[in-house]
């Protein structure tokens, strides 16, 4: 049996992102929302309040994000052997969830405008939502490429993009009903806001339980990976693999290699070959391979083996 561990190195590499970033934006979130609740109260435009709510969603998804990077550096222990990666992963789900009650809550608010829509006040909605977008846009540019790497992020990201979004919405929504007068646009806006945010809340939530359920990642065919082990001189089969993903970008693997009769010397360089082409393929970089072989040299009658096999069918 061999155990390639790489995954706290790679998880030092990904706790690198800038938490500097995380904590701008979450400065710039919090004197928006403030704006927004303001003006959202002034001008009695629920757009604008949707918007501030899922601002304070924003704020709490970017405080767990922060709280999760600093909690992923701390080293394995004897208790938590991979280590506290798995906290990113809470913290996305935590903010998927979020998401999909501040959406609720958005259609509920909006079908009550429906039945009776209030007199707004366009000009001050028009203008806070502007700054709104403004500041939004400026939180995307600065968490765009981390997002691409963890999860966690990517939630923060995604509640940045739905509030950009909502931002864009309010200002059309204002602008509608200072020309035609029509009220019912900014619940019909907030309808529109309250979907995109669905949309990637269900993105989040899918993501996150399919890692805690230790799925499959998304990237990796099964057969290929066999495909490719076998594929190298000296494996005659592979069973008993499992594939799973630690955290956003560690992806691990254990596995059987059934091997030819062969040196311990040369049994390594299949295990190096294995893990090279794993990792350039595959982007698996953690993994255990138990070897087998139908028979050793060091034990002529095969005894070993077979009680090997014996205990895979207990």
């Amino acid at each position: 049996m061999s155990e390639h561990h790489h995954h706290h190195d790679e998880a030092n590499h990904l706790a690198s992102t800038d938490t500097s970033r995380l904590r701008t934006v979450l400065i710039i979130v919090l004197a928006i929302m403030v704006a927004e609740v303001i003006g959202g109260i002034l001008s009695n435009s629920l757009a604008l309040l949707g918007d501030a709510g899922h601002m304070l969603v924003d704020a709490l998804a970017l405080g767990l994000a922060m709280f999760a990077i600093t909690i992923a550096k701390r080293p394995a222990t004897l208790t938590r052997t991979f280590g506290y990666h798995r906290v990113e992963i809470m913290a996305a789900l935590a903010n998927g969830v979020t998401l999909v009650v501040l959406a609720l809550w958005i259609f509920y608010e909006a079908y009550q405008r429906f039945l009776e829509p209030p007199t707004i006040q366009t000009p001050l909605m028009l203008l806070v939502a502007t700054i709104g977008l403004i500041a939004n846009l400026i939180g995307m540019l600065l968490l765009r490429r981390a997002s691409h790497e963890q999860l966690n992020v990517k939630a923060a990201f995604w509640h940045i993009m739905g509030d950009t979004i909502s931002s864009v919405g309010v200002i059309i929504g204002a602008i509608i009903i200072s020309v035609t007068g029509w009220y019912v646009a900014d619940p019909i806006i907030a309808v529109f806001i309250g979907g995109i945010i669905l949309v990637g809340a269900t993105q989040i939530v899918r993501e996150s339980a399919d890692i805690l359920l230790e799925a499959v990642p998304k990237h990796v065919q099964i057969d290929e990976v066999v495909g490719k082990i076998k594929a190298i001189p000296g494996v005659e089969d592979v069973h008993d693999i499992h594939i799973w993903t630690i955290t956003s970008q560690i992806h691990a693997l254990s596995a059987h290699l059934l091997i030819t009769d062969q040196k311990v010397s040369q049994s390594s360089e299949i295990m190096a070959a294995v893990n090279q082409d794993l990792a350039e393929h595959f982007n698996i970089t953690h993994t255990t391979l138990q070897l087998e072989c139908e028979k050793c040299a060091v034990c002529p009658t095969g005894f070993i083996c077979d009680i090997s096999r014996l205990a895979r069918l207990i």
